[in-house]
């Protein structure tokens, strides 16, 4: 019983400091900064932050509107993952070179070229739900030099739908509880987690069933 006490009450202390933390303008840029992030170094948690952001429209503590969440999530993920696309560009010739002495890299390299050719921005799109997923296939996009405009074009599109969806689901999620501040915190990132888990076991499902037919 203590345990359960104290378990809740260090999830309210946490809660409130969310709370005051996102209910500020900066965190706006908090927002983008951590999505930039995300894009090239997948252990910052991009998508905790857009949640927080939304979560706090919805409870009507943010002095920002939910589209200022979803364009800060938008911009920062676009510019993460077009930088991590150079990143990719800029090394290409030293993996292709790595690939005449490595049989082993010369394969990875053919793959990724061949599942970003006959997947297209279909697999943009599913990547950047996927933690880094999405940062191995952009740079790979880079490495494997598949065309700058047409990479550009579907990376629009995901970080489009990638806010959208991560900002929306939390403030219609958070919405009802907005007079529980923590309730709404967590039930949020709680259905934002277990959507992405379904996302994930789909996408291992159908990638057992390619690899048995």
């Amino acid at each position: 019983m203590h345990a359960a006490a104290t378990i809740a009450n260090v999830v309210t202390d946490l809660t409130d400091r969310l709370d005051d933390l996102a209910g500020s303008w900066w965190f706006l840029l908090a927002i983008f900064l951590i999505a930039l992030l995300d894009s090239m170094v997948p252990i910052v948690p991009s998508e905790t932050t857009v949640i927080v952001g939304a979560v706090t429209v919805a409870i009507g503590e943010a002095p920002y509107g939910l589209w200022m969440v979803v364009i800060a999530g938008a911009a920062g993920a676009f510019i993460g993952d077009t930088s991590a696309y150079g990143i990719g560009r800029r090394w290409s010739a030293w993996f292709h070179r790595r690939a005449h002495t490595r049989p082993r890299t010369a394969r990875q390299l053919l793959w990724a070229d061949d599942q970003i050719r006959r997947r297209g921005g279909a697999l943009l799109i599913t990547a950047r739900f996927i933690p880094g997923g999405r940062t191995a296939l952009t740079v790979s996009s880079g490495i494997t030099q598949q065309p700058k405009k047409w990479f550009v074009k579907w990376v629009v599109i995901a970080v489009s739908l990638w806010a959208t969806y991560s900002a929306g689901l939390a403030y219609i999620v958070g919405r009802p509880f907005r007079d529980n501040h923590s309730v709404a915190f967590w039930v949020a990132f709680g259905t934002a987690l277990g959507v992405n888990v379904l996302i994930e076991l789909g996408r291992l499902v159908a990638k057992r069933r390619t690899a048995t037919n």
